[in-house]
């Protein structure tokens, strides 16, 4: 008796085993779980640690707690500008309220999110991007732009019961049939106004050039002026001193005069000068210095100036005579 009870107990056991373990499920500290009962959710666990269902009626639905990633396929967007470009982005979001992403998706959990979820970020993409020019969106500065996504996708994702946490563009671009003839408009871009500065740097040099010549010929007429000045002041004083020493003793004068008269002419290298020696030019190179006039009285100013080693007149006079008779020769 004893054994038939052991028997029909084991597989009483074997049952009983089973539909323990059957209503017994354990979630994971990254996921969340809903416990469904005929498709109705009677249950949600987003807490690890073991959980109950009923066995058969109970059904249990994971979905990842973690924080998820979404790269958007490339789309070309028109800012107001007309300009288009190529663009994506890269969204972070995660399962904020999971009973409403279960009604959202139904059956079809993270990857139909996904695709929902892509739609909500091409949307808001071209609703921002498209209100703003193309120089805003190829900035280096887009933060503004991409928390601006993040706002507009936010509105719709709180439906699916999820949660954007932040998005990035990834790829700001031109078309591929648009670069060749932008990098040329760009380059003559560049040319013209290389071209300009150029231009403006010869204008600007033409003018520092002029400004220099007009500095140089009024630096240059003003020093001769100051030179002719100086010259006929100078030339002033001398006549002055000769009209004065003239004044003083005209036959002294008359002496210097001819003794300068005859250094030029009868320095070396000149040409030879035929004059008959009872000239007037010859009066002072008579025999022993003596001419047809009386000798010359030095006044005494000009005696006191000259050195005491300075040849006298008669020797002055001999020397010229000694000049005079070699370029004859």
């Amino acid at each position: 008796m004893r054994r038939m009870l052991s028997i029909m107990a084991l597989p009483l056991l074997v049952v009983v085993a089973i539909a323990v373990m059957a209503s017994v499920y354990i979630v994971d500290v990254r996921e969340k779980a809903l416990v469904l009962r005929f498709g109705e959710v009677v249950n949600v666990r987003e807490e690890p640690g073991l959980g109950f269902k009923l066995p058969v009626i109970d059904r249990v639905v994971r979905y990842d707690a973690r924080i998820l990633g979404l790269q958007t396929d490339p789309m070309e967007v028109t800012p107001l500008d007309d300009r288009r470009l190529v663009v994506d982005a890269f969204a972070r979001w995660q399962i904020a309220d999971a009973v409403t992403f279960r009604r959202a998706v139904g059956e079809g959990g993270i990857d139909f999110a996904q695709q929902r979820l892509g739609g909500i970020m091409t949307n808001a993409i071209r609703g921002v991007l498209g209100s703003v020019p193309s120089t805003t969106v190829l900035s280096d500065d887009r933060t503004a732009l991409m928390n601006r996504i993040r706002d507009n996708a936010r509105a719709e994702a709180d439906s699916l019961g999820i949660q954007i946490i932040d998005v990035r563009l990834t790829r700001t671009d031109l078309p591929e049939q648009n670069l060749a003839a932008t990098y040329a408009r760009m380059r003559a871009e560049r040319e013209r106004e290389a071209a300009d500065e150029i231009a403006r740097g010869g204008e600007a040099a033409q003018r520092v050039r002029a400004t220099a010549d007009r500095t140089v010929v009024e630096l240059t007429s003003d020093a001769r002026r100051q030179a002719e000045i100086i010259r006929g002041e100078a030339d002033a004083q001398r006549n002055a001193i000769y009209a004065d020493a003239f004044g003083r003793d005209p036959e002294f004068f008359a002496f210097t005069r001819s003794m300068t008269a005859y250094e030029r002419a009868l320095q070396a290298g000149n040409s030879s000068v035929v004059l008959s020696p009872d000239g007037e030019f010859f009066s002072y190179l008579g025999t022993g210095g003596q001419s047809g006039t009386s000798p010359v009285a030095v006044p005494p100013e000009v005696a006191a100036a000259v050195p005491p080693d300075a040849p006298s007149s008669h020797e002055v006079a001999q020397e010229a005579a000694a000049q005079a008779a070699a370029a004859a020769a």
